[in-house]
């Protein structure tokens, strides 16, 4: 399974739309999360409905947050997209099987089944999250809130069962030419490094927001090693009624067996 998750203050001016390149992340099986950060007495109502915007495109959440809020937020959209992704799955087997998804449906005993295996997937299914950061000018006195939120997200997910790996991104690049973005962070579970995220960047004014949205899908689908492992849901046996859930050889709920 896997996220982008976007940290921005403001407007995209340069390159392809954020918008376009959240439609193609969601195409590629990418979900794009987009945080607006703000501080008190910050408002601009085009940052903010483009942010709405982007991330409907890439079928994921956004929020506008003090930066005391940032942590808590970028946690909680992790977390909360794994758990409806599985719900969808689960909700997808039981129309195939007994011809609705509602689970009050179902007798008692049956309904908790259901929760437990909801439950336990959404703490054993991999996944994989890119934090991008908008480095801009404005963003600077933002940084270190938004370095307090890739650490608590980092434990968070070690925390979890299922393998999590995580790596972080700032747009624009610190060097000069066609660089739209830098790879802070390689795709690790650990949290090495981290002390260096974000060292001596040169803060600029552009924001390439949807180049950079593109570079951080390709650096996810670089990593073919890991897509079946994120497509993936591990979960043990469901019973429902007189028969069983299985899995396929990627782990995905499949079949009803009587």
């Amino acid at each position: 399974m896997k996220q982008i998750i976007l940290i921005t203050d403001g407007c995209s001016n340069v390159g392809i739309s954020p918008v376009v390149a959240a439609a193609h992340a969601k195409a590629e099986g990418i979900i794009v999360h987009v945080v607006g950060v703000l501080h008190a007495g910050d408002t601009d109502d085009s940052a903010a409905a483009e942010i709405a915007e982007i991330a409907k495109a890439g079928g994921g959440m956004s929020r506008m947050v003090q930066p005391s809020q940032l942590s808590p937020t970028v946690q909680m959209m992790t977390r909360k997209t794994v758990a409806q992704t599985i719900q969808q799955v689960v909700g997808q087997e039981l129309r195939s099987i007994l011809g609705h998804s509602r689970l009050e449906a179902l007798p008692p005993e049956q309904r908790s089944e259901v929760v437990r295996v909801i439950d336990d997937l959404t703490e054993t299914t991999s996944l994989q999250v890119a934090l991008l950061i908008d480095a801009s000018a404005s963003m600077k006195p933002k940084l270190q809130a938004v370095k307090e939120a890739i650490a608590d997200l980092q434990l968070s997910l070690q925390s979890r069962i299922g393998q999590s790996r995580i790596a972080v991104f700032h747009f624009p690049g610190n060097v000069s030419g066609d660089q739209e973005i830098v790879m802070d962070l390689d795709w690790t579970n650990e949290l090495a490094n981290l002390n260096r995220l974000f060292y001596k960047l040169n803060m600029k004014g552009t924001t390439p927001t949807g180049p950079a949205l593109l570079k951080v899908v390709q650096s996810m689908n670089r990593n073919a090693d890991d897509n079946k492992e994120n497509a993936g849901y591990t979960a043990g046996s469901l019973s429902i009624t007189s028969g069983t859930v299985i899995t396929n050889e990627e782990g995905i709920l499949r079949d009803y067996v009587v």
